[in-house]
């Protein structure tokens, strides 16, 4: 059978003899998906042979590369903060009673522990959790010693000890009883871990350089990374997909760079017909010297040409080109092209609030996972330890009693947030929200960053201040004709729409109608 005859039962669905039909054609195997190389190896496997090297390039371009700098700064500034991730405390005194002396006391401590956390006295809780999810990109995972007692060196007895996860043993794999190790981490019969081996100093850290594995066991350390795979152990850095690109990007440039330095220094060239050099002398290591002053005309002598060298850098594809490798970055980055690059040309509104309102549900998915990893297991154990040593005080001097560590343990987390992309716009359709009972106020206060509770307080603060020096304030007066809400209810304001009875709202569908 020749070409043509297969490619016409190719075209009509039905096979030539001895051929089977492929459900996917990206499983084909031909000439052209020969370079197609592929494993089947477990994560965990294929992590044993390149996290190691994976980490330390990532290291590298967060050293050298612009791009990866800005990424890193882009996850502590999203994730983090200027101001870190708060706690609110929401202990009640009874039943749907908020126990204010008791919150603000947990939470007065808790600032106090955040300057003192560090075992080694370097960093607060602030600048640690910026370390830590500042590694990610490079790293992958990050590792925190969990330090209970005297060794804390502070009142609550509770410290926090940041460890480089170079010092967990990758290459580390066998039975601990009746335990296995992989790639470092300790695992029982149904692959949860139960310790991890480290060295007891960094392998390349000079004289404390040092391989002797020590076994910490989880519970006295948190061992943080995103798992992509089932049964993963280990943390894939986050800027993997993107590393290869980055670095050649970063050499291309360079060499672009220096191609067009090397032009713009070098009109051109005297050519002899015998290849000695022309004119202009010699200096002391026997090189041609020529020099060319502005506004004059040179005379070449007889049998010299000159010959102009064109320098093809910089040109007009160098900028398309570096645009859509760096957007091929920012999407495997999860991140807006627009951000990663610092490039606002062409943009528009639309455009770029698409971009960022998808890149902020990333960094809200990376809030949530932080927090459940890494803030949630720091407070439950700093609770009861700060309970244990009476380091939680009220007022009066009484310590908060240990005995009822669980319902001082309500608490909840707020992670910063953003302004809105149109100000005014999203403004006015969160009020629409809340006046239409579709969101609550506590709600809608969560969404900019602020607790609910705190800004009612704070509001009530400056009413009375205010008050005090006979200043109104026009922001708090009630609106004309205001008084007791009236719900509607919300299928029968859709059928007054849809019966041409128009709702009396801005929106056309009033569930909060005030008289």
């Amino acid at each position: 059978m020749n070409f043509i005859d297969r490619a016409r039962q190719w075209l009509r669905g039905s096979p030539a003899k001895g051929e089977q039909i492929r459900r996917f054609q990206a499983a084909r195997v031909d000439r052209l998906a020969a370079d197609w190389l592929t494993t089947t190896n477990s994560i965990n496997e294929e992590l044993r042979q390149d996290l190691d090297r994976l980490r330390a390039r990532g290291r590298d371009l967060v050293k050298n590369n612009d791009y990866a700098v800005k990424f890193v700064g882009m996850v502590h500034d999203n994730i983090i903060g200027a101001s870190g991730v708060r706690l609110q405390m929401r202990v009640e005194g009874r039943p749907g009673v908020s126990d204010r002396m008791a919150n603000q006391a947990i939470e007065s401590a808790w600032r106090e522990f955040g300057t003192v956390c560090d075992v080694a006295g370097q960093q607060s809780l602030l600048e640690m959790c910026k370390t830590l999810v500042g590694g990610m990109p490079s790293d992958g995972e990050f590792l925190v010693r969990l330090v209970r007692g005297a060794d804390a060196r502070n009142r609550f007895n509770f410290a926090l000890q940041v460890i480089d996860v170079d010092r967990i043993d990758t290459t580390f794999c066998g039975r601990v009883g009746q335990n296995a190790v992989i790639n470092g981490v300790e695992v029982d019969a149904t692959r949860r871990p139960v310790a991890v081996h480290i060295f007891q100093a960094h392998p390349n850290d000079g004289a404390r350089s040092s391989r002797l594995r020590q076994r910490i066991p989880v519970g006295d350390l948190i061992h943080g990374f995103r798992v992509q795979r089932a049964e993963q152990l280990r943390g894939i850095p986050w800027m993997a997909p993107g590393m290869l690109s980055l670095h050649h990007l970063g050499t291309f440039k360079l060499s672009a760079l220096l191609a067009a330095e090397f032009g713009a220094n070098h009109y051109g060239f005297f050519t002899t017909p015998d290849g000695q050099a022309p004119i202009g002398g010699m200096d002391a290591n026997g090189q041609a010297v020529v020099t060319s002053q502005p506004g004059t005309f040179d005379t070449l002598p007889q049998g010299v040409a000159f010959q102009q060298y064109d320098s093809k850098y910089p040109e007009q594809n160098f900028g398309p080109f570096v645009k859509t490798t760096l957007q091929r970055i920012a999407s495997g980055w999860r991140v807006a092209y627009h951000s990663l690059a610092n490039d606002l040309e062409g943009v528009s509104f639309s455009s770029i609030r698409s971009g960022t309102l998808e890149e902020r549900d990333r960094w809200m998915s990376d809030q949530e996972w932080f927090i459940s990893t890494f803030l949630e297991p720091v407070f439950k154990v700093w609770l009861q330890m700060s309970l244990l040593s009476g380091a939680i005080t009220m007022p009066n001097g009484s310590p908060l009693p240990a005995s009822k560590a669980a319902k001082f343990s309500r608490h909840e987390w707020q992670a910063r947030r953003w302004d809105w992309v149109d100000p005014k716009a999203d403004t006015e359709a969160n009020i629409l929200k809340v006046r239409a009972g579709l969101m609550s106020p506590q709600d809608l206060s969560a969404a900019m960053g602020y607790d609910f509770e705190d800004t009612l307080a704070a509001i009530k603060q400056a009413q009375d201040l205010a008050a005090k020096y006979g200043v109104r304030l026009t922001a708090y007066d009630p609106l004309p004709g205001a008084g007791e809400p009236v719900i509607e209810s919300p299928m029968r304001a859709l059928a007054q729409q849809g019966n041409g009875k128009r709702p009396g709202s801005l929106s056309g569908l009033s569930l909060l109608a005030w008289r």
